[in-house]
């Protein structure tokens, strides 16, 4: 009795091993997303439009940081680039829809988005800034960060993004009003609605700039919460996030994506070319 016990114990894990053998020959036999990418000849990307990152230029083409990351990839790759801008809010669940390959898009590497989709090494870092209307912040008395922090300030971010914890941590006494794109929530500050704009830099910087007789920015240039961007990409493919890892490793090595970052986020020459 003793004897068909230990045979049967020896088939059962011989039989759990072999699954287990089975699932991984078919997880590696899996196509990759570079796979589809080379077979159907276009990369498709997918991305929501941040100033300067990716843009709409006067002729309705993109323009931006991450157009160019994208065209450089797609480049690299031997194939062409389609770019597919989707709501900010939906950009995740479209990924995981397949209705595009990557997401390009600053997304800012966080831990909750992290256990949805796998992320790439970092390509581009960046800070929380504030543009906050001149008058609005005189007429309340607004100098230290703890004036700030009042029910009578209003601060506005654009949905679901970063800056929006940077107001939780330092700002939960304020009001805080969402927007779906930043030109909704900067024009909110600019007619006088709001007392500030939180968003990445250089956009606020970009934002005092353009508006100096209306907005400053009272605590200096991208103070707060330095954070990561990366590539999103589906879970379960490791050959795919291998590809754009090194990718981005490559580019880094070879000073490409630091003078085309620099290109974009250190001077205005393209300005003009942006509605």
């Amino acid at each position: 009795m003793l004897f068909k016990q230990k045979i049967m114990s020896v088939l059962v894990a011989t039989t759990l091993m072999l699954g287990a053998l089975l699932s991984f020959a078919n997880q590696a036999a899996a196509q990759s997303v570079v796979d589809d990418i080379l077979k159907r000849g276009k990369l498709v990307v997918g991305l929501s439009t941040f100033v300067p990152w990716s843009m709409r230029a006067k002729d309705g083409s993109l323009i931006g940081f991450e157009i160019d990351v994208s065209r450089q990839l797609a480049k690299d790759m031997g194939v062409e680039v389609v770019f597919v801008p989707t709501a900010w809010d939906g950009i995740i669940p479209a990924l995981l829809a397949k209705k595009f390959d990557v997401i390009i898009t600053g997304m800012v590497i966080k831990p909750k988005r992290n256990l949805t989709v796998n992320f790439s090494r970092p390509y581009a870092f960046l800070k929380v800034g504030m543009a906050a209307n001149k008058k609005l912040a005189e007429k309340d008395g607004l100098k230290t960060l703890e004036d700030w922090n009042n029910p009578n300030v209003t601060l506005t971010i654009k949905r679901a993004t970063a800056p929006g914890e940077t107001v939780a941590r330092l700002f939960p006494k304020a009001k805080l009003r969402q927007f779906d794109d930043d030109a909704q929530a900067l024009q909110d500050v600019l007619n006088g609605n709001a007392h500030a704009f939180l968003t990445s830099e250089p956009k606020p910087t970009y934002y005092v700039i353009d508006n100096p007789e209306v907005l400053f920015n009272p605590f200096g240039t991208g103070p707060w919460d330095p954070s990561a961007s990366a590539f999103a990409v589906r879970k379960g493919d490791p050959d795919g996030l291998n590809f754009f890892n090194n990718w981005i490793l490559y580019r880094e090595l070879d000073g490409w994506l630091q003078k085309t970052h620099d290109k974009w986020f250190k001077n205005r020459d393209w300005k003009d070319k942006v509605k």
